[in-house]
Order: structure tokens, then sequence, then C-alpha cells
């Protein structure tokens, strides 16, 4: 009796016009010829990536383990060697750019996250003028660092400069912004403050629109504050967008180049160079290739471990709360 109930079954079922799956073994043979077709699809870009990314990587991390040598023809490299990271921790202006490096980072991601945040608070309340609101908001971090640097330079300048004349009714003589180490860190966070602190609101306003309206809801019927209600019910849940802002914003900010470079190349003196910077001028204007790529390379790595802690305490918070 089992071969004919079997076979009604069958008859059942193309009468109903729903094709049978196919077997276990040509499933996994399909899985198995997609896989093959993405990774050919694939295989272009992550080339690409490669000779673009990787490569320059692990380039560094042998110039930075070799001595090299300039030749007429370019550079050598020479055997094995520790020296340029042992030139690096004896340096005391490699350990400078390193503390300011620090402090800038966090300085400014801190403030750019008290700001963007109490932005995008703002802007997920608005209705009607959040899109014109959001555009102005777009209009800094839009603009390429460079430019932004030399309309910075130009706000700052002691003889003509804007921030000056504003001033000017104020103070018996001009004031040179860049003129002394700490008005010229001040100087330069606050003009990578105005750039990204943008940024910054986008990803939270993104996070706060996401959040469920129920919650909030019963916030206000148990007669909750504004600011307890943002305490204990936006802040915890916000946590991971918090967390992500504040992540690309380290990677971002501890590679800081280009704002120092225009607006004040490192000066007064070395008060402004950062890590990045540094390298720059090791490589190509001493030409000291090995050193320079330590520093690259010791940078790369101090970031990675930074952002690898940060992950590991959010997760560790957010496990516990869960």
């Amino acid at each position: 009796m089992t071969v004919p109930a079997a076979s009604a079954l069958s008859e059942r079922v193309s009468a109903s016009g729903v094709e049978p799956s196919p077997p276990v073994g040509r499933r996994d043979l399909n899985t198995k010829k997609l896989a093959r077709l993405g990774w050919a699809f694939s295989a272009p870009a992550m080339l690409v990536v490669g000779a673009v990314t990787i490569f320059p990587i692990v380039f560094s991390v042998v110039l930075s383990l070799s001595h090299v040598a300039i030749t007429g023809n370019g550079f050598v490299l020479g055997g094995f060697t520790l020296g340029n990271y042992r030139a690096l921790l004896n340096s005391g202006r490699w350990r400078y750019d390193l503390g300011f490096t620090f402090g800038y980072t966090v300085v400014t991601v801190l403030v750019e996250l008290i700001i963007g945040t109490a932005f995008a608070l703002v802007l997920e309340r608005l209705q009607a003028a959040r899109g014109m609101m959001m555009a102005l908001l777009l209009i800094p971090w839009s603009m390429i660092t460079v430019i932004s640097a030399e309309l910075w330079s130009y706000i700052y300048n002691g003889t003509y400069g804007v921030l000056n004349a504003i001033v000017a009714p104020f103070v018996s003589h001009p004031i040179v912004f860049l003129g002394t180490p700490v008005s010229a860190i001040i100087a330069m966070m606050v003009a990578d403050i105005w750039k990204t602190t943008p940024f910054v609101t986008i990803i939270v306003l993104a996070g706060l629109v996401m959040l469920p309206d129920d919650l909030y809801e019963a916030a206000e019927v148990d007669g909750a504050s504004g600011w307890s209600t943002f305490w204990k019910v936006t802040f915890p849940l916000l946590r991971p967008t918090l967390a992500l802002a504040v992540l690309f914003r380290v990677l971002q900010a501890f590679g800081l180049f280009d704002l120092p470079y225009v607006l004040t190349s490192g000066a007064p003196g070395h008060a402004t160079e950062s890590l990045a910077l540094l390298g720059y001028e090791v490589m190509f204007s001493y030409f000291q290739f090995g050193p320079g790529a330590a520093i690259a390379a010791s940078t790369a790595l101090i970031v990675l471990v930074v952002c690898l802690a940060f992950l590991k305490v959010f997760r560790s918070q957010i496990g516990s709360e869960a």
C-alpha cells in the first residue's frame, strides 16, 4: 500500500501545479555553482582592492623593518632591522606628536559627539524645515578639507582676517590666532569640529528616526521629564549608533594630515604636528623611508588597537545590559 499512496501523492502534487523541491544533492551543487560564480564576479574588484590597499600596507611594513638605502635609481632594501622602531621610541618629537594626535582625537570626537547629538535631537523634532536644515548642515561636511583649511586660514589671519575684524573693537592690537601653541591647537580643533560635526549629526539622526515611538509614549504616560527620557530611553537605545559615529571619527581624526598641513604646517614649531604629518615630512622631506614607514605602520597599529579595545568595551556593556 505504500507504493500506491506515494503515486497518488505524486499525482496530487502534479495536479496542483506545485513543483517538488530538488533533491538535496542538486541543491548543494547549485549552491556551489552560485558561490563560484560570485567569486568570479568579485575577483576583479578584490584584485583592485589588493593592489591599491593591501599591497601598500604590506610594503610599508616591509620598509619599516628594513635598512633602506637611497641610490641613483631609487632605493634598495637591506637586511631586517628593528632600528626604525627603536628610533621612534627614542624620539621626543614622535612622542609629542603621538600625544598631540591622541589628545586632539579625544577632544574633537567628544565635542563633535555632544554637539552632533544635540543637533540631531533638534532635527528629529522638526517636520517641514528638516530637509532645509540638513542641506545647510551638509555644506561644511561636503567641503574638501583643503578648501576648508584655506577658509579658516583667512578667518584666522592676523592682518586681514575676519575674526580679527570682529574682535577689533574689544582688543588693542590684532590677535595672531595661529601664533602660539595653545591658540593654534584650539583654532585647528574649532576648524575640524565645524567641518565634521554634521557627519556625526547625520549618523545620530539616522539612529533617532529608527527608535520605536511606543517607548516614548510609555515614558510620557509615566510622567518622565525630557531629560530623564533621554538618559533612560534614548541614550541606551542610541548607543550602537553613537559607537558607530565614534569609530568612524576616531579613524578619521587619528589620520589627521590635510588640515594641519594647509592651516599651520605643524607650526608654531611642531605644536600642531600630527603623526601623519610627521611621517610625510620624514619620508618625503628627509628621504628617510624606513623611519617614515615605521611611523605609518605604528600609527595604523595604534588605531587598530584603540578601535578593537573600544569595540570590546562597547560589546561588553551591551551584553551586560542585555
